[in-house]
């Protein structure tokens, strides 16, 4: 009975070949061509990666340059145009309280004598100046005109006047005060400029005179002669 058992059949190898190892060139081991090239092969790869790198580097460095000069002029511009916005936010309070000073200015000038012996008057005119105080630290100031040449960008013509004895173009009077708020003008004064006297056409010459004689005369002659024949 134990003989009717079998064995498992062990295959018997000789003792020198199960100590070799196996060694087949990594072509027929199955390894990739591309892997054993790229010890080889990969510097010049390498070197055109980190050069196209660099190229990329350089040119989000200038990028960068150009967006941070922009951002800056943009801020500068932000801040000009906060300032300028801050100095002429008042210049339609201002332009509606002109007229106001004008009243004030008129009703000075036309101010009886008698009537400035009084406080009311003096009180009236403390109260005119100290409206100007406050409309000049705001930026208010008056224009010249009276004595000057005349400026288009700060005076407004009303009035021509022919005349020698202020030369061409000098404003002769002022009619409404004019102010400039910050250097900027906001109301232009109204003036009344001299202008040079227009030069009149000279007579007609007098040889002309003397030619219409002498045309005269034959005529004058034609008419003696048809009297005898008459």
């Amino acid at each position: 009975m134990v003989d009717d058992v079998q064995k498992p059949e062990v295959s018997e190898r000789p003792e020198g070949e199960a100590g070799k190892v196996s060694h087949r060139p990594p072509s027929e081991a199955g390894e990739s061509p591309e892997a054993s090239t790229q010890a080889g092969g990969g510097e010049p790869d390498l070197a055109a990666q980190l050069a196209e790198a660099r190229a990329r580097a350089d040119e989000y460095l200038d990028q960068l340059r150009r967006t941070a000069a922009d951002f800056a002029n943009y801020r500068k511009r932000v801040e000009r145009e906060r300032e300028e916005m801050g100095r002429f936010a008042n210049a339609l309070l201002i332009t509606r309280l002109l007229p106001v000073l004008d009243d004030f200015e008129r009703a000075m000038a036309t101010l009886s004598p008698d009537l400035r012996r009084f406080t009311w008057t003096e009180g009236v005119w403390l109260i005119a100046r100290k409206l100007e105080t406050v409309l000049e630290a705001e930026g208010l100031k008056p224009i010249e005109a009276a004595g000057k040449p005349f400026d288009p960008e700060r005076h407004e013509a009303v009035i021509r006047e022919e005349t020698t004895a202020y030369p061409d173009g000098q404003v002769i009077a002022e009619l409404q005060r004019g102010y400039e708020l910050n250097g900027r003008v906001l109301r232009a004064s109204l003036v009344k400029v001299a202008v040079a006297p227009r030069v009149t056409s000279e007579a007609a010459p007098s040889g002309q005179e003397a030619g219409s004689g002498t045309t005269a005369a034959p005529a004058e002659g034609a008419a003696g002669d048809e009297a005898p024949s008459a």
